[in-house]
């Protein structure tokens, strides 16, 4: 049942992890077919991150409410309608409404599925409990960029939503039979008002960062966007705070191991955010590789991360927490700085070895940093943290393409606007600078913390032990 339980729930994060990344390929295809540009179609990128934005905060509250189980699979379901919308698109308006509700789906499905698997899943198995769920859903972003290549060229850009039908089907049968998990009902009323706030706040935010990274609008959209998140999240604040139910309890980050998580695993995944956005364009842009060509070569860090499974929970419980993810948050963001030498002179074989290694530290950092900020969370709060923390992914992600984005285009400025290759490692490193500072936020950490999850237990020293002085 360990295993079982989290290969369900990936089904349906690797199929919306694939999703949102498997359409940027397809993009000039899409464009083309209903009738408008390129880059006004990037508008549908932004309309499926708002979606997330504006209806995470809600799914803690409505696994609560209704059952987790049932909500996680009702998800699937929009999901899968919102593919079907979005295969059946004529027009620019008709594609970024479908986006909008094929988001509202997926962003049931991420938080409600890892809280699924934490609720049916005894700590000291978490580790290798979230391996499990964690390698299936980095297989989709590395994966979506071949298979989008693939189906564009050789069938049609409609196959990339119609292959979610019958992987959405398979999930909830498995998740109808096998999933065996108790729900806890907790009928608290729903706080409309901290809905609205948390909706404008990170609908805002994750809007600007897009328009900043993806101008498909005026910039100064981005910015007033962002001006507007940032202040109803403040408002947001001040009312939590004050609220006997809020919608996202704030009084969540008192919990150490979970405050180290969001922040570190926040700072770590700006870099992870930004990699599928710079390399493929530094492969095609610069290189002069086709997409196909560009998705065979970062396709191999999915291999990476499914090799990570079969080390992780032996590090975590010989090594501990601390000392694995800071030094996996390290050179990992190294990793991502090391692929800003790469040239068009550089052998593939290279490439691809860089990439593999990154995708084991990525895959392990990933299923510590997840398995650990439940550490020191009790069960009846986990509907909550699922929520933030799937909040915190969307924004450090959004927020890692906007840097990479800002970084291409002020260094593009001074040499003219086009972007060369000493653009894209100028943004390499910066990404990956950020990304190894997290590093050093786990390695604060006491050793044995989260030991209750890894099976960790700290070697105390000599020098460590008090000896009372005889009287």
């Amino acid at each position: 049942m360990i295993r079982v339980t989290p290969l369900i729930l990936a089904v349906a994060l690797f199929m919306e992890q694939m999703d949102s990344t498997v359409i940027a390929t397809s993009l000039p295809a899409i464009a083309r077919d209903i009738g408008t540009e390129p880059i006004s179609l990037k508008l549908a990128l932004t309309s499926y991150f708002v979606s997330l934005a504006i209806f995470i905060p809600l799914s803690g509250w409505m696994a609560d409410r209704f059952g987790s189980k049932n909500i996680f699979r009702l998800a699937i379901f929009v999901f899968m309608l919102g593919s079907l919308a979005c295969s059946f698109s004529y027009s620019l308006e008709t594609f970024v409404f479908s986006r909008f509700f094929q988001g509202l789906g997926a962003s049931m499905m991420t938080p409600v599925g890892r809280l699924l698997l934490v609720r049916s899943t005894p700590r000291n198995e978490l580790v290798n409990a979230m391996a499990w769920l964690t390698v299936p859903a980095l297989l989709g972003p590395v994966s979506g960029p071949l298979l989008g290549g693939f189906l564009t060229t050789y069938l049609s850009w409609h196959w990339i939503f119609w292959i979610n039908i019958p992987i959405g089907i398979l999930g909830i049968i498995m998740a109808s039979i096998f999933l065996k998990v108790v729900d806890v009902r907790n009928p608290r009323p729903i706080d409309v008002v901290g809905f609205i706030l948390a909706s404008i706040a990170f609908a805002g935010v994750v809007f600007g960062l897009s328009v900043v990274s993806l101008p498909a609008l005026p910039l100064i959209y981005g910015y007033l966007t962002l001006a507007v998140g940032v202040t109803s999240a403040i408002l947001y604040y001040l009312h939590a705070v004050r609220t006997e139910h809020p919608l996202l309890d704030p009084s969540l980050l008192r919990h150490r191991l979970f405050r180290s998580s969001i922040t570190g695993g926040s700072l770590f995944r700006i870099g992870v955010g930004a990699v599928p956005f710079l390399l493929p364009l530094m492969l095609q842009l610069g290189f002069g590789l086709t997409p196909l060509q560009s998705g065979g070569i970062t396709f191999v860090s999915a291999i990476g991360a499914i090799a990570s499974k079969f080390i992780s929970q032996f590090l975590y419980g010989r090594i501990g927490f601390p000392r694995v993810l800071g030094f996996a948050a390290i050179f990992g963001g190294l990793l991502i700085g090391v692929q800003g030498l790469f040239t068009a002179q550089t052998s593939i074989p290279v490439m691809m070895t860089v990439l593999l290694l990154g995708g084991i530290l990525r895959s392990v950092f990933f299923t510590g940093s997840n398995a650990l900020g439940y550490a020191d969370v009790d069960n009846d709060e986990a509907s909550q943290a699922t929520a933030i923390v799937a909040v915190a992914q969307q924004i450090s992600i959004a927020l890692g393409v906007a840097i990479a984005g800002a970084i291409l285009e002020i260094s593009g400025l001074t040499h003219g606007g086009n972007l060369a290759l000493i653009d894209f490692q100028v943004a390499f490193f910066v990404v990956g600078g950020l990304s190894a500072c997290a590093g050093i936020l786990y390695l604060l950490l006491p050793a044995d913390a989260g030991s209750n999850v890894s099976g960790h237990k700290a070697i105390v020293t000599p020098s460590a032990v008090v000896v009372p002085k005889e009287p």
